[in-house]
């Protein structure tokens, strides 16, 4: 018995190899496309969002140009820089951003460490203590700013009240330049403490618990384990939390925006005792109408950050050879 072969014909076997083609260029493009596809919508909500106001807010800091009359620009070169270095309100600005950022980060990181510290014991409730410590964090700026204020109230405050239980005369917080920077200050250190310290919880509980153990056995107290073991175990997330802070201290704007209570809210006092580099921005732009100079200083809060972040970078390659 005689069995046929038969050949397919030269279309079909054209028509195979081209779907062959096809399904190998689509798994290229799939195995080396697909990762840039997955990271693509943030590249593109980041151009939209930060690169180009960006770029477009140091177009506009060289320009003279009015808040009712954004499309008419006047190009003055770099005179908007070279007043800003001139103006006194914005070396005080700076000077009450750094003041303020000290009271507010030193004793807001320390609270952090020894809160978390604590909450890294074995504790009936902890749960409890750590959504707790979250609370602040999640309570708005405009709340906590007001409830302050009114705690810090001249006449009428609890706070002024407790100290008059001592013998403490009424303090006038928002007139006074280092009361009101310390009024200001406990807000950020209320809101922020427990955010930093949930943070240090999780470094600590990264590190292995043969650590202290060791420590133990070699006599060490448990607070030269704090020091020895819980500290340099947490050195990168401390020196995080510091980063994390200074940005915010540079940006701060809400806190003492509402502390004013009314127009002093905007030029930071009446003798411009707490306005930051924040506050000076908003004044120049939303009540002087001059964008050019408000993003000036928004240019010159940028390059404060790129500043610190680089001072930073300096120190822990210092701290890392030393080590």
């Amino acid at each position: 018995m005689a069995i046929s072969t038969s050949t397919p014909p030269d279309g079909a076997t054209g028509i195979g190899a081209e779907r062959q083609r096809r399904r190998t260029l689509l798994h290229r493009l799939d195995v080396r496309g697909a990762p840039y596809a997955f990271v693509a919508p943030f590249f593109v909500v980041f151009a939209a969002f930060s690169f180009y106001p960006l770029i477009y807010t140091s177009w506009i800091s060289l320009h003279r140009v009015e808040l009712s009359t954004l499309n008419l620009m006047e190009w003055v070169g770099f005179d908007n820089y070279t007043a800003l270095w001139d103006d006194d309100r914005f070396w005080n600005a700076l000077a009450n951003t750094f003041t303020i950022g000290v009271l507010s980060t030193v004793p807001q990181l320390l609270m952090a460490l020894g809160l978390a510290h604590l909450l890294n014991y074995q504790l009936r409730g902890s749960t409890f203590f750590r959504v707790a410590a979250l609370t602040p964090y999640a309570t708005s700026v405009g709340a906590a700013a007001l409830v302050f204020t009114m705690l810090f109230e001249r006449d009428f405050g609890m706070i002024n009240w407790a100290l008059s239980l001592v013998g403490v005369d009424h303090i006038d917080w928002e007139n006074n330049k280092w009361a009101a920077q310390t009024a200001i200050s406990s807000i950020v250190i209320w809101r922020w403490t427990g955010y930093n310290a949930l943070l240090y919880l999780a470094a600590m509980q990264a590190i292995p618990r043969d650590r202290y153990e060791a420590a133990a056995i070699d006599g060490a107290s448990r607070w030269q384990q704090f020091l020895k073991v819980t500290v340099p175990g947490i050195r990168s997330t401390i020196v995080f939390t510091i980063v994390l802070s200074t940005i915010g201290a540079t940006q701060l704007f809400g806190e003492p925006l509402i502390f004013g209570q009314g127009p002093n809210g905007i030029t930071g006092g009446a003798d411009n005792q707490y306005q930051t580099l924040g506050l000076l921005l908003y004044e120049e732009g939303w009540k002087n109408y001059q964008m050019g100079r408000a993003a000036t200083v928004a240019w010159a809060m940028f390059l404060l950050l790129i500043l610190v972040f680089v001072v930073q970078r300096i120190v822990k390659r210092l701290i890392t050879r030393r080590t």
